[in-house]
């Protein structure tokens, strides 16, 4: 087919540079514009849905354009704002705009090539040899002739399709073929209503007489009237399918009787997946006279800066402050993003919201399927429609939705390092982000916090954010008592409890017979951390990773935690045959399971990663504790972020040892966040608190600063520490991650890199490191950081990183050598 001369440069889902161009048919050409889908053919057999990126006349010299095979969408899936967010993304956190965009969309939203494996009739089964998992394979497409690999897996219950599929293939059994898959599919529902109005008198008599043999048939025809009346002019008199089904005694067959005689009419309408909810909606609360005071700095200082920290400690009230900031938005008319930085939050501050607010808040997070997050995304885009979703409630993903009126954008917690994207690209920091996001849509952004991170606060301090701080606790509520448990001295007495010291078990106690509730943390999960052999000392590690395996007892396995392989626990050491092997160390598991040994009648339940792996899992725990269904719960650092509740009188830190001995230049910074942020979850409402700290290190100068409740004195030793060694706010960092299969070749490529960089950086270049595990998933890896002084430019220093990188790639010793950048780590 000849070219048209009109050319669409798209983005393809893959961490390749640039854009692709592709030419466009006659059939297509009123149809392109930026910002909506199209199919195209990428490579031989690939096909995916790219993202137009540019429509243009440029015919490219280079090489011969194929052209676009459809075209998706009526309207633009992806705004102006979005597209500008994902370029400054791509430049700032040195990645590619497919890698962006992969990480932007929702699954549903992004077809994928799906491989569709093809039964041949002209086989002959009876002269090739085939082996019984063959044999099965055949026998399933034989029905079928036609199945995904995914669909196959399932009907003959294996798991290992591939391998048998390509080995039918090279015996020309079996064909395949690329076709496209698209995710989303809108969930409908079928409605039924009268073929006549119930005010058609001679049309109901005609009916009656008609069916004066089908009394089930009239039962569901009275049924309708019934409801037809009873809702007057509002309703379209349609009624939902089922509904009716369940409230009339006949069943499918009467109403299948109706449909045929066209009495009645039947509709299938799509309908939403994303629950309405029964959030009564009230009034909102007055703010007391401190929070009042904050909520006119915060807007002072949006007079004249872009962004405000609130730092406000734990239980002052913090929330209600966002809340009138938000209804204030709401009535300009504007959006508001409002981020959280665990899902576990969301339970209760959707509630808080949608008490307020009532439909106008939706929730975006990763445990919800993503037929409803593409839902969400929908309404979002189409919000001149809809009243629904103006405020958005979500985790750091949250970013990439279709705003088009935002004016405010929260960022509660806003120290959490779970908001930073580690893995894969784009490796951005949700809070950075946000902040830019606001600032082209010409919105506010308010980051929160007890405990605010070192940059924000050294930029509050600097002028460059607005500070507000809020040190007064709600209806002045005391802060919790703070006691040390030291574990090296219980444990010279013989003391200690399993892995509990006198002072933890003695509150613990007297809460639980006080009818009070206790929150333990331990940053830990599983039963155990390692196994070892106590004869020789072998210790079972991952076979992909240098990481032990973790023992959690629930399964009876040992599991990696960076690549999920897993085994038995061994009944005997492969080393020394020796079956004296015994656990090391102690998670959040293991403190579920050892805690009735002492408090028998505790009810105890556990909140980590392995608890909550379902859509509700978070929900159902925090309401059972809500509800006083648990006396103790035991989790990891989700318990330690913003959670309310009224009844716990005890929190423990098991093991504050742990944090502060980490190798990393935030460790004591991210020690003091955990360790305050946890301590504030005890005594918020009725009484005083108490926390114990288990410590071997009770003298700890970051121990000392959460005792003395001492942010600012952890603040300015850090920034001595960090202005002394060149670390942030005082220089940025940029951390190059190499990979390789083969240790040697990575070793002299990270030799090669430190080289070439220090040539132009000089002793700003550390490295090459091994990280604390260096191989997972049998790759071997190397970190190289540079330090770029803050007057510098960042992206010229960044153009200079990835001329020298590619420069060191593209020596063919090298050609296999994966680099990822990291800017800004955590």
């Amino acid at each position: 087919m000849a070219k048209s001369g009109l050319y669409v440069d798209v983005l393809l889902p893959l961490a390749l540079p640039g854009a692709f161009t592709y030419h466009v048919d006659s059939g297509h050409a009123g149809r392109v514009e930026p910002g909506k889908r199209v199919i195209v053919q990428f490579g031989r057999r690939k096909y995916y849905s790219a993202i137009i990126y540019r429509v243009h006349y440029d015919e490219p010299k280079e090489y011969k354009t194929k052209p676009v095979q459809t075209v998706l969408d009526d309207q633009p899936v992806i705004n102006s704002f979005q597209m500008r967010l994902w370029e400054w993304m791509a430049q700032y956190y040195m990645c590619t705009l497919g890698e962006v965009y992969k990480a932007s969309l929702p699954s549903g939203l992004k077809l994928e090539s799906e491989t569709k494996v093809v039964y041949q009739p002209a086989f002959d089964e009876h002269a090739a040899s085939l082996t019984e998992k063959e044999a099965l394979i055949l026998d399933v497409l034989k029905d079928e002739n036609v199945l995904g690999l995914k669909e196959l897996a399932d009907k003959t219950g294996r798991k290992d399709v591939l391998p048998i599929v390509n080995s039918l293939m090279n015996k020309q059994a079996l064909t395949v073929e690329e076709k496209l898959k698209d995710a989303y599919k809108p969930r409908k529902e079928s409605f039924v209503k009268l073929n006549f109005g119930p005010e058609d008198e001679q049309m109901l008599n005609q009916t009656f007489k008609q069916l004066k043999n089908a009394p089930k048939q009239v039962e569901i025809l009275m049924y309708l009237i019934k409801l037809l009346r009873n809702q007057g002019n509002d309703s379209d008199g349609f009624v939902p399918r089922q509904k009716l089904l369940k409230e009339t005694s006949g069943g499918t067959s009467p109403l299948k009787g109706l449909i045929d005689k066209g009495v009645v009419i039947q509709e299938d309408r799509e309908i939403s997946r994303i629950g309405e909810g029964n959030h009564k909606q009230g009034g909102i609360k007055d703010l007391t006279s401190a929070q009042q005071e904050a909520y006119d700095q915060i807007q002072r200082g949006f007079e004249e800066k872009e962004v405000a920290l609130l730092h406000g400690i734990t239980s002052s009230g913090k929330t209600e402050i966002y809340i009138h900031l938000i209804r204030e938005q709401l009535k300009k008319g504007n959006q508001v993003l409002y981020l959280l930085p665990e899902i576990a939050l969301t339970s209760q501050i959707i509630h808080r919201l949608k008490a307020v607010f009532g439909e106008q808040v939706g929730v975006y997070h990763s445990k919800f399927p993503d037929n409803e997050r593409v839902e969400v995304y929908q309404k979002l885009l189409n919000q001149h429609e809809t009243d629904k979703f103006r405020v958005i409630l979500g985790v750091r993903s949250s970013i990439f939705l279709p705003f088009s009126k935002l004016g405010l954008v929260i960022v509660d917690e806003e120290h959490e390092n779970t908001y930073k994207q580690f893995d894969p690209a784009p490796r951005y920091h949700a809070r950075d982000a946000a902040i830019m996001l606001a600032r082209m849509h010409g919105a506010k952004t308010l980051l929160g916090t007890a405990t605010p991170s070192i940059e924000s606060y050294y930029n509050a301090k600097r002028g460059k954010y607005g500070l507000v701080e809020l040190m007064t606790r709600y209806l002045d509520i005391q802060l919790p008592q703070i006691l040390i448990g030291d574990i090296l001295e219980a444990k010279k007495k013989k003391e200690m409890s399993s892995h509990f010291t006198p002072t933890l078990i003695e509150n613990m106690d007297e809460a639980l017979k006080n009818n009070e509730q206790i929150i333990l943390f331990q940053n830990r999960r599983g039963f155990s951390p390692y196994m070892q052999c106590e004869q020789c000392g072998w210790i079972p590690e991952c076979k992909h990773c240098d990481v032990s395996l973790t023992y959690h007892r629930r399964s009876n396995n040992l599991i990696c935690h960076y690549c999920g392989y897993s085994v038995s626990v061994p009944q005997t050491c492969p080393a020394c045959e020796s079956q004296q092997i015994a656990t090391r160390g102690f998670g959040t598991e293991k403190v579920e399971d050892e805690i009735p040994l002492f408090l028998p009648d505790a009810r105890v339940k556990r909140m980590d990663l392995d608890s909550t792996r379902s859509r509700n899992a978070y929900e159902n725990i925090i309401a059972s504790f809500e509800n006083h269904e648990i006396d103790i719960l035991v989790g990891t650092q989700m318990v330690s972020k913003g959670l309310d509740f009224d009844n716990v009188s005890v929190v423990g830190i098991l093991n504050a040892d742990n944090m502060l001995n980490f190798p990393d230049f935030r460790a004591f910074e991210r020690s003091y966040h955990l360790m305050a942020q946890v301590s504030g979850r005890a005594g918020r409402k009725k009484k005083q608190g108490r926390v114990v700290i288990q410590t071997s290190q009770p003298n700890h100068s970051i121990i000392k600063n959460v005792l003395e409740n001492d942010f600012y004195g952890m603040y300015q030793s850090q920034l001595r520490e960090r202005k002394e060694f060149m670390y942030p706010p005082y220089y940025r960092l940029v951390k190059i991650l190499l990979k390789h299969r083969n240790r040697e070749v990575l070793n002299d490529a990270s030799e090669l890199l430190k080289k070439e960089l220090q040539k132009m950086f000089g002793y700003r270049v550390l490295g090459p490191q091994d990280p604390l595990i260096g191989r997972v998933q049998n790759y071997h890896l190397k970190h190289v950081i540079i330090k770029i002084e803050k007057e510098k430019s960042p992206s010229k220093s960044k153009e200079l990183i990835r001329k020298i990188t590619t420069k060191v790639q593209s020596s063919e010793k090298f050609k296999s050598l994966q680099v990822h950048y990291d800017v800004d780590p955590l």
